[in-house]
């Protein structure tokens, strides 16, 4: 088992429920106000941390609607956007970041962020943030993840397009440079995805390749990808978090809602504590159970030397006397003494 350590006071492992992430992305759509409204709804919700994005559109791209710049992909749901519109709508401008953040942690939650360059890595150590998201689409940015891997944070990296080969080089990089506590996120890189391109069965195998905590970044709609994930070992779950989808917002369309959010923390853990080990037999808490199984009984009252037979001699509730795979044992048997309608098979009657 891989080793467990903390983001805050949370604990990240196998023995512990997994920490669920709301990331808000840009679904504050330019609002601070309704920033601040998420971080109450996800913490409203149970969920453990609040993550946003460090970038501008300057530090992503370079303004064009040359070919490449423009999103042409009809089934992208930001088709036709430029990437640099598309990032100008969508960060969160850095001045939020500290009220944001102060205003999670007030209400129990840790809150990091994605830095999308050197210069979002400088401004959230100056935030003194807790730990690092690497995203999907900056997972092969080996310098960026070195440059992370300094500050001794824990790091949790999207995998989301990589090949073995490219998780390779970066969890390399990640620990040359100082990472000792590392999570992978199996994520399909699509928006929102389908059940069908998830691939949950890769987070053991990930684990076992890696030697790290896995969890899932779930672009998928609903809970039940990451309640399946729990059960295949993942720690983490991250879902992209909004008050409402009819509000619209660059990623509204595939984000959870509060009561979705509650929904998910909730059956995580229970995913969790049904896991439990292997077991076999009773547990203390089905002893009782037990009194409730079938087992041979007399069922009409018998005088000494009478003979049973199937019509005084039955497999019934409760579970009282000799279980069910003696009684062709007892038929044809005479019974010593006496005995009353309703009294449990047993040997010395015999």
């Amino acid at each position: 088992m891989t080793s467990s350590f903390k983001i805050g006071s949370r604990s990240i492992g196998q023995d512990h429920p997994p920490f669920v992430i709301a990331e808000m992305s840009g679904n504050h759509n330019q609002s601070l106000e309704r920033a601040l409204t998420i971080v109450d709804a996800a913490a409203k919700a149970g969920a453990h941390a609040l993550k946003l994005q460090t970038y501008t559109p300057d530090t992503m791209t370079i303004e064009s609607s040359d070919k490449g710049f423009v999103i042409d992909d009809k089934k992208s749901l930001w088709n036709g956007d430029s990437l640099y519109g598309l990032y100008q709508k969508a960060y969160t401008p850095w001045e939020w970041h500290e009220p944001i953040m102060r205003h999670a942690e007030k209400l129990g939650m840790v809150c990091f962020s994605t830095p999308f360059d050197e210069t979002a890595l400088e401004f959230l150590e100056s935030l003194n943030v807790q730990c690092y998201k690497i995203a999907s689409f900056e997972n092969t940015d080996v310098n960026l993840i070195r440059k992370v891997a300094v500050t001794g944070k824990p790091i949790i990296m999207s995998t989301g397009m990589a090949t073995i080969a490219e998780l390779d080089e970066s969890v390399q990089a990640a620990r040359e440079a100082g990472c000792r506590d590392l999570v992978l996120l199996k994520c399909t890189s699509t928006y929102p995805s389908t059940p069908e391109n998830t691939n949950l069965l890769t987070i053991p195998h990930m684990r076992d390749l890696f030697g790290c905590q896995i969890g899932l970044s779930d672009h998928t709609m609903g809970i039940g990808a990451s309640v399946a994930a729990t059960a295949l070992g993942a720690t983490v779950i991250e879902k992209h978090f909004t008050l409402r989808r009819a509000d619209g917002g660059v990623d509204s369309a595939f984000s959870m809602e509060p009561e979705e959010m509650a929904a998910l923390v909730v059956e995580t853990e229970r995913a969790h504590l049904a896991m439990g080990k292997v077991q076999y037999g009773c547990v203390e808490q089905e002893k009782n159970s037990r009194r409730l199984r079938r087992s041979v009984y007399i069922v009409r009252d018998l005088q000494p030397g009478d003979v049973l037979t199937r019509e005084n001699l039955r497999c019934i509730r409760p579970g009282l006397g000799l279980p069910p795979k003696y009684y062709e044992l007892l038929l044809g048997r005479s019974v010593k003494s006496a005995i009353k309608r309703g009294t449990p098979a047993a040997w010395d009657l015999v």
